[in-house]
């Protein structure tokens, strides 16, 4: 898979990142409930990050986008802390570098919005994805912060910027 681009969103790629978001649900079994499955907004992500210290990229191969992921300020935090939100990637994707790529995309647009740590949620079962949090530099620690509604992940990391 070469000749992938990583891009910021635009309001034309709305569909097509719900519509992969929701394929990994389904792919992985995640649950729908507590989770960013639910999310109002998951229809309407340019819109969701095109506000203050938010940023959301594609990643585009073929005129098709096959991975996603942003930042966003985590609700009711400090202000010095984000979350990485909504990192999925089609399965032909995965295990080519392009996740770490994206990783470093959104934690490089973090630091230039000024945020200090990044928090995270993921499930239990995401095993690959955890390994690419702590490649990074993210820990695991005891207990949620913020507020962002997605009960069903238990699974909950930290990174210093």
């Amino acid at each position: 898979m070469e000749n992938w681009v990583i891009r910021k969103i635009e309001k034309e790629d709305n569909q097509g990142v719900a519509q992969l978001i929701r394929a990994v649900f389904d792919e992985l079994n995640i649950p729908k409930v507590g989770t960013a499955y639910a999310d109002p907004y998951l229809d309407l992500m340019f819109e969701e990050y095109n506000k203050p210290r938010s940023a959301y990229f594609v990643v585009e191969f073929q005129g098709e986008i096959v991975g996603c992921a942003g930042v966003a300020p985590l609700e009711n935090e400090a202000e010095t802390i984000c979350e990485l939100q909504k990192m999925y990637f089609l399965p032909e994707t995965r295990g080519r570098g392009i996740g770490s790529q994206m990783m470093a995309e959104c934690l490089q647009s973090a630091k230039d919005f000024g945020f200090e740590h990044c928090y995270l949620e993921t499930m239990p079962f995401m095993k690959d994805a955890q390994k690419l949090y702590k490649k990074v530099g993210f820990e695991y620690i005891d207990a949620p912060l913020g507020s962002t509604g997605h009960t069903s992940c238990p699974v909950w990391m930290l990174k210093k910027l």
